[in-house]
C-alpha cells in the first residue's frame, strides 16, 4: 500500500514550497545576469508571452498599482527590453511591447533549462502530462487570486 492521503498532501506541501523556492532562485538569477530585477524580468516575460498590453492590463496582471506600473515600464524601457507603442486600433491607448530582440537575448540562459524540461516531459504519458498541466493552470490561478487579496488589503 502506498502512502496515505495524510502522507501525500504533506508531500505535496513541502513539494510545493522547494519547487516555488527553486523557481524564485532560478528567476533572480536569471534577473540579476540580466541586469534587471526579478519583477522586471517576469514582466518582460509576460509581454513575450501575450504581446503588447497596456498599463492598466500589466498592473492587473502583476498586481502592482499604477504608479509602480509606471516605474517599471520606465525601467524596462530605458534597459532597452520593452517600448510604448501606439494602440493600433486607438491612437489615444498606449501600450508596451517586449523588443523583438529581448527574447534573443534571454535564449542562451534559458536553453539549457528548457532542454532538461523536455526530457522530463519524455518521462510522462500524455494521460500524466494532461494532468500535471491541470494541477499547474489550476494553481497558479489559485496564486493569483491570492496576490489580488493581497494587494487589495493595502
Amino acid at each position: 500500500m502506498g502512502p496515505s492521503r495524510e502522507e501525500l498532501l504533506a508531500g505535496l506541501q513541502e513539494a510545493g514550497r522547494v519547487h516555488s523556492n527553486a523557481a524564485v532562485m532560478y528567476h533572480a538569477a536569471i534577473s540579476a545576469r540580466m541586469e534587471l530585477s526579478p519583477v522586471e524580468e517576469k514582466t518582460l516575460d509576460l509581454l513575450q508571452r501575450s504581446g503588447a498590453l497596456s498599463a492598466g492590463e500589466l498592473g492587473e496582471l502583476t498586481g502592482l498599482a499604477p504608479a509602480s506600473v509606471t516605474g517599471l515600464i520606465d525601467r524596462l524601457e530605458r534597459k532597452g527590453f520593452a517600448r510604448r507603442v501606439r494602440d493600433p486600433q486607438d491612437g489615444r491607448r498606449v501600450n508596451v511591447e517586449a523588443d523583438p530582440q529581448a527574447e534573443a537575448r534571454f535564449a542562451p540562459l534559458f536553453a539549457p533549462f528548457a532542454a532538461e524540461l523536455a526530457g522530463l516531459y519524455a518521462e510522462y504519458s500524455d494521460a500524466e502530462l494532461a494532468v500535471v498541466l491541470d494541477f499547474l493552470r489550476r494553481s497558479a490561478r489559485i496564486q493569483r487570486e491570492a496576490i489580488r487579496a493581497i494587494t487589495e488589503q493595502e
